[in-house]
């Protein structure tokens, strides 16, 4: 699962991750300042391809409005499960067609405390917090005037699934070119998700309980608590 992520980085930092051009991309598209604690339902910017195969930024409401609706969706739909992301009549579209890349530096889950039971945040991150992609999906409702994505989940590794038994997926950057052409299709997909996934690479820690409000943005979020291990 993935309920909240964080990000921070830099337009150069953003620019470089997806080796945008200069002559299409040679400022930030808007005033982008640093995000601690995004949530669903809240806007993010998003990589897909536009209809020339050309790379391109986008931004939309983190939680999927599906080409068909003709409301807001009640159903769960920041999260897309891989287990059956190609038969989900609000994701086998996005799927095959509309795949995307969703920047961050880290991602939030939560354990219940066996001493008060109440909820301890967790960030995950890469190493020395570097910046990178969750494979995603969006879509772009006609009737609601709505452009929405979601992250791709798969079951958790071992050595983070005591935090949570799902997780993001977060791609390689060699294989942003294969996700987002949308070449492979089906189990074919599914294959190259899990197998270019930088769940390995993953490292964690506790950070204070502010964060349990979607509402907090304090800079302070990532900071460990100590003895939190």
């Amino acid at each position: 699962m993935c309920g909240r992520f964080t990000a921070e980085y830099t337009w150069a930092e953003l620019h470089a991750l997806y080796s945008l051009s200069d002559e299409l991309f040679p400022v930030a598209p808007h005033n982008m300042q640093p995000r601690y604690n995004i949530a669903p339902t809240q806007d993010v910017d998003f990589l897909a391809l536009d209809k020339g195969g050309n790379r391109e930024l986008l931004r939309g409401r983190w939680w999927l409005v599906p080409f068909f609706a003709k409301e807001l969706p009640k159903a769960t739909m920041f999260n897309a499960r891989i287990e059956r992301v190609d038969t989900s009549a609000a994701f086998r579209e996005p799927f095959k067609k509309r795949r995307c890349l969703i920047p961050a530096d880290g991602y939030l889950e939560w354990t219940t405390s066996l001493i008060d039971g109440k909820k301890d945040p967790w960030l995950l991150q890469l190493p020395e917090g570097k910046p990178f992609s969750f494979a995603g999906l969006w879509a772009h409702n006609d009737n609601l005037g709505i452009t929405s994505c979601t992250i791709i989940t798969a079951p958790a590794v071992e050595h983070i699934a005591h935090i949570h038994g799902r997780m993001p997926v977060i791609l390689e950057e060699s294989a942003y070119d294969a996700w987002l052409s949308g070449e492979a299709q089906g189990d074919a997909a599914k294959a190259l998700l899990l197998h270019n996934h930088l769940d390995s690479q993953l490292q964690f820690h506790r950070v204070g309980r502010e964060v349990n409000n979607s509402r907090y943005e304090g800079t302070d979020t990532k900071k460990p608590l100590i003895n939190s291990l």
